[in-house]
This record gives C-alpha cells, sequence and structure tokens, in this order.
C-alpha cells in the first residue's frame, strides 16, 4: 500500500532507486539515517511532506450533501464548513467513494451537472499555488499572525534555520533548479491569465518585495513545489472527463526526501510488515493499494489473505 501512495506523489525513477529486483531495500536510503530510532527529520515535516497543501481543494461533499467550503468565510463566519476543533455535526458520514476510487462513476459531459456532483474528488495537483482559504486561515485554525498558510510555512522553514532548497540539492549530487525553473503558480494543463505568477525572483520583486533574496536561495517548502512541476507525468485519472492530465510529481530531492522517511520508519518498525515478512503480499496480488482496501473494508472487494 505504501508503494500504491508513493508512485502517485513520487516520480518513478526516484523510486525505482531504492529497490534492489523491484523491492524496497533498505540499504538504498542513502540519506535517511538513525544511531536507534527512526525519528522524523525537521526537512520532511517541515517542508517536504507539506506538499499536501498545494493539494487541497476549497471545498468538498462528504456524501451526498451540499458542497461544504473548508473554512467559512470571514464575511459569512456562521456558514457551515468543514473546519475542526469541535463535535462532528449530524449528518457528516464520509461517503469514501468520494475520495477514493472505490465506486464505478458514469462519465459525463460538462453539461451533466448530476454526475459532476458525484464525481470523484480528486486532490488538486502538486504546485506552487495554494487555494484562497488557505492564504486567510480563521483564528480558530491561526490564532496568532500570520494568518496565511504559505507565510507560516516559510517563517517556520526560516526560524528552523532549514537550508535553501539549492542547498539541499548540491548535497544530494543533484543539479539544482535554476531561478527561472522555479514558477509560482498553479500547474494546468491550459492556465488562464493569473494561473502563473512567473519565476520567483521576478515574481517577488513585482509583488514589492526584494526578489534578489531568493537568487539561487528558494525556501525548501517552495522549491520541492517548484521541482515536482518540472516533473510531470501524463496519465489519465478516472474523473468523469477521463481526459489525460500532466501530473506534477516529487522529484529527486523532494521526492527522495519523502520516500526515504516513509520507507525508513517502516524499516525501523520491527512490527511492520517490511520488517516482519518483507516477501509478504495479498492474495489479491501485489497491485494492492487504499483502492482495494476500502473496497474490502466496505463488502466489495475479496478477502486480503
Amino acid at each position: 500500500m505504501v508503494n500504491d501512495y508513493l508512485s502517485r506523489i513520487v516520480s518513478g525513477p526516484v523510486l525505482d532507486a531504492m529497490k534492489t529486483n523491484g523491492r524496497y531495500d533498505r540499504h538504498k536510503l542513502q540519506y535517511f539515517h538513525w544511531r536507534h530510532d527512526p525519528f522524523m527529520p525537521v526537512e520532511f515535516s517541515v517542508a517536504a511532506y507539506r506538499l499536501g497543501h498545494s493539494m487541497v481543494r476549497p471545498g468538498y461533499r462528504l456524501n451526498d450533501a451540499h458542497l461544504l467550503p473548508i473554512f467559512a468565510r470571514k464575511a459569512t463566519p456562521n456558514e457551515e464548513s468543514l473546519a475542526g476543533f469541535r463535535t462532528p455535526p449530524a449528518g457528516r458520514a464520509i461517503d469514501w467513494g468520494r475520495f477514493i476510487d472505490a465506486d464505478d462513476f458514469p462519465r459525463a459531459n460538462d453539461g451533466d451537472v448530476a454526475a459532476k456532483e458525484h464525481r470523484l474528488q480528486f486532490a488538486y495537483r502538486i504546485d506552487t499555488s495554494l487555494v484562497g482559504f488557505l492564504h486567510d486561515l480563521p483564528r480558530s485554525v491561526a490564532g496568532d499572525k500570520p494568518a496565511s498558510l504559505g507565510e507560516r510555512n516559510l517563517l517556520r522553514g526560516w526560524l528552523l534555520g532549514l537550508p535553501s532548497g539549492q542547498a539541499v540539492a548540491r548535497a544530494m549530487a543533484e543539479t539544482p533548479l535554476d531561478d527561472a525553473e522555479i514558477i509560482l503558480g498553479k500547474a494546468v494543463d491550459a492556465p488562464a491569465v493569473g494561473d502563473v505568477v512567473g519565476p520567483i525572483v521576478a515574481a517577488v520583486t513585482a509583488a514589492g518585495g526584494d526578489g534578489t533574496a531568493f537568487e539561487g536561495n528558494c525556501p525548501l517548502w517552495t522549491y520541492i513545489l517548484a521541482e515536482a512541476v518540472k516533473h510531470r507525468t501524463p496519465m489519465t485519472v478516472p474523473t468523469v472527463e477521463g481526459v489525460p492530465i500532466s501530473t506534477p510529481q516529487l522529484g529527486p530531492v523532494g521526492g527522495r526526501i519523502v520516500a526515504e522517511v516513509f520507507l525508513g520508519l517502516l524499516f525501523g518498525d520491527g512490527s511492520s510488515y517490511l520488517s516482519m515478512d518483507p516477501l509478504w503480499k495479498p492474495v489479491t496480488g501485489t497491485d494492492f493499494g487504499l483502492r482495494e482496501l476500502v473496497r474490502y473494508a466496505l463488502g466489495r472487494g475479496p478477502a486480503l489473505g
């Protein structure tokens, strides 16, 4: 299952470099090492694994109920939303078929509103953009300034002394991205006006900041996201449209950090399958993943064995 997850967000060549005869090999972990117990490196927790922030949608349908924003708009603070830190209201049971391709969805054209409302809600692509709700977090989530999640990520990385993305790339013997390759904006196939802001130095300068401060000195979080945009993989996903899209995946810096930490934690856990029975595989075959687990839990799939 971990391979199912990693193969979706990390580019294939990065994962292949950590395998022997098609299986993940602890001895192929080049950067994540521990003396007694595995741990969570700050480069992972403060930068690389915050890739998920760029994948958040502005709202979700938990079930057949109406679309809910992730946070209430400040102009309408009493608006029903998905904000946490409270007992879930009635009617919030999750239909996992909305989030995992455990169901068969009918195809629909753009005019079929009903089918679109019942489709699978894929995560947004990994890129250097965040949805509007994350630019102005509510006080229940961010009681202190700044209210922007992006600013909070960057400030946290600076306060903890994270090296730049280029410095980490060089330490990993990878050729760093040029400043012109670190693009701020959405990684969409057909960008509209405003979707792409531009290269980081020019974009910061145009916004009134000191763009020169980022010359060859990109924050690690931003660098990893921009690197993912450079490693796009064409694939067809089972949306109602069923059209191929270009999907960013973590590259040699971000992908290696994320994959090595996940695998290292599993190798370091004496009760994990990678430690106890590395040759085990479910009776359904090696393609078993989260989709198959959910289908089994819902009584729609075969026993795992």
